[in-house]
């Protein structure tokens, strides 16, 4: 009897414990998905309804701008990733194995310091239009005729050339995963170069194209630093003058809706292009792809093609950006830049740090309870990655300035203390932004490295008397912290460049990085300016070094 009371014990507390597992799971989830339904609440239980005024005025050149930014920066940079990854995967010419990784770069340029710098470069005070009054002689613009820099097409230039990569890599690692039989067959049949890409190579990429031009169109919507300097009227950017400008919660909450609804369709639309097409990889081994040689003028056009997004996208921010560093060397010292540097790492780090743990805690979680509704859940804590800066900011603001403002009158009648706002009035509420915009990073990586862990080691972790959170520590942890290592650094350079966001979020007089940029590069201060945005830029160089290090092992 004494021996089954003592299992009967085991089993409850062994059930307590997967309990407290998927409780602490649920909660996790709840907390990434809140803000978007605290979005969605305000937008249908409005205090005052503006959307009729709004429909009436402004909307209408709002869903114009975007869908045109979309669909053309979407266009743009799925031609330039699919053209360079076909180009450097299937050909040999000067700088092919170069631009492989150098065309990866422009990851680490945020599309608003790529903006600054494109401005600067070429606007009528910049050294392209001095150069060329210079050269012919002309005194001022009306003598010549050059392009409006500050345009939604130079929106489209900038936003295709910050995002294509995301094109370019899962482009070139669908057609390095292909069989070069099927290249070599239809050079047999008498396939030209156009005409194997055309009905070879595109049709086995589309899903990679699909998904790579889905990315980028859900990064053009939530872009805010780059469209406003070139002063295009956006969804987002709506919700800044609705906010900050109208003072309307509800209006701003309502077309985040806007910009949600556009996210999902965006979701939508790509697994729909990807349709049921399915490749299937042989079971024996398949012959790789041999990249053709090429000489002349071909070879020549290919590394041109090759070069000019890598230039646009990296180059120039960089030569731009170092060259008011140089000249304005003094700003290094700046005391502000100094606080902006710590707030960012203090922001950054916590976000990413507690964004892992709780991630980790949740997939583990998942994988001990094995009940349903903790695995229902998993997937929808990616919806925050989907959401935009500024819609994460409408959603998390309101709740939290209401529960501040409780609690601080409550602590008031207990203490007699004023306290201030808690979590409005400090950088929790960036803090809580960040963890809810990135933990599908996070979740993805730390779920990629479970699974890479053989079943067998926790079970024979646990039939040796090791509690869950043991079999974690001793067992998983030390299989997996290159992979928690990657997500704490994916996660912390997104937080680095996160900007709408950190902007409606920030407590008073709280700057970073970013934020440091953004107010310097408005008021054309790019000597303040360069400090900031090449410190953003090494932070995001790091992360996609490191990415390229992970593709070569590969």
């Amino acid at each position: 009897m004494t021996k089954e009371n003592t299992q009967i014990r085991n089993k409850t507390a062994l059930r307590l414990t997967l309990d407290r597992w998927s409780v602490g799971s649920a909660l996790i989830a709840l907390l990434v998905v809140l803000p978007i339904g605290a979005v969605l609440w305000i937008a249908l239980t409005p205090g005052e309804n503006i959307w009729p005024h709004l429909v009436a005025t402004t909307l209408p050149r709002y869903l114009k701008n975007t869908a045109i930014l979309v669909v053309s920066v979407g266009a743009l940079a799925a031609a330039t990733g699919t053209g360079a990854a076909w180009l450097v995967t299937m050909y040999r010419f000067p700088g092919s194995r170069a631009f492989q990784w150098l065309l990866l770069l422009p990851l680490s340029i945020p599309a608003y310091v790529g903006a600054y710098a494109l401005v600067d470069f070429l606007e009528y005070a910049g050294p392209v239009q001095t150069a060329m009054r210079g050269a012919f002689g002309w005194q001022s613009a009306r003598d010549y005729w050059f392009p409006e820099i500050r345009s939604i097409g130079a929106a489209v230039v900038v936003l295709a050339a910050a995002l294509f990569p995301y094109v370019f890599l899962l482009v070139r690692t669908a057609l390095r995963e292909q069989s070069g039989s099927s290249y070599e067959v239809a050079r047999a049949l008498g396939a030209g170069p156009i005409e194997r890409f055309w009905r070879v190579g595109l049709p086995l990429a589309r899903p990679a194209i699909a998904a790579g031009s889905a990315i980028v169109m859900m990064e053009t919507i939530s872009d805010f630093g780059a469209v406003s300097f070139f002063s295009v009227q956006t969804l987002t950017t709506g919700i800044f003058s609705t906010w900050l400008e109208g003072g309307n919660r509800a209006g701003a909450a309502q077309i985040a809706s806007l910009i949600l609804i556009g996210v999902f369709v965006l979701v939508a639309l790509e697994k729909k292009g990807r349709g049921r097409s399915r490749f299937y990889q042989l079971s024996r081994p398949q012959r790789a792809v041999i990249a053709m040689p090429l000489a002349g003028w071909r070879a020549g056009s290919a590394a041109f093609f090759c070069f000019i997004p890598f230039a646009v996208g990296f180059l120039l921010p960089v030569v731009v950006f170092l060259f008011h560093a140089l000249e304005n060397s003094d700003n290094w010292l700046d005391p502000e830049l100094g606080r902006a540097f710590v707030n960012t790492l203090y922001v950054g780090g916590t976000a990413a740090v507690l964004t892992v743990l709780a991630a980790l805690f949740m997939v583990y979680g998942v994988r001990m309870s094995g009940r349903k509704i903790p695995a229902l859940l998993l997937p929808l804590t990616a919806i925050g990655y989907a959401a935009p800066g500024a819609v994460l900011a409408v959603g998390i603001l309101f709740p939290l300035s209401k529960m501040d403002n409780a609690m601080a009158d409550l602590l008031v009648k207990i203490s007699g203390y004023e306290v201030g706002l808690l979590m409005t009035g400090t950088a929790f509420a960036v803090i809580f932004a960040y963890f809810v915009r990135f933990f599908a990073i996070a979740q993805g990586a730390v779920d990629a490295a479970f699974g890479r862990v053989a079943p067998s080691l926790s079970m024979a972790a646990r039939s040796l008397g090791q509690t869950p959170g043991g079999t974690l520590r001793r067992v998983y942890f030390p299989l997996i912290r290159g992979s928690v290592g990657t997500a704490l650094l994916l996660v912390f350079v997104d937080c680095v460049k996160e900007l709408p966001a950190t902007l409606l979020l920030r407590p008073f007089n709280f700057n970073t990085l970013s934020t440091r940029v953004y107010e310097k590069a408005s008021l054309e201060q790019l000597g303040d300016a360069s400090p900031a945005a090449l410190l953003v830029i090494s932070v995001g160089l790091a992360a996609v070094l490191f990415l390229a290090r992970n593709q070569r092992r590969a």
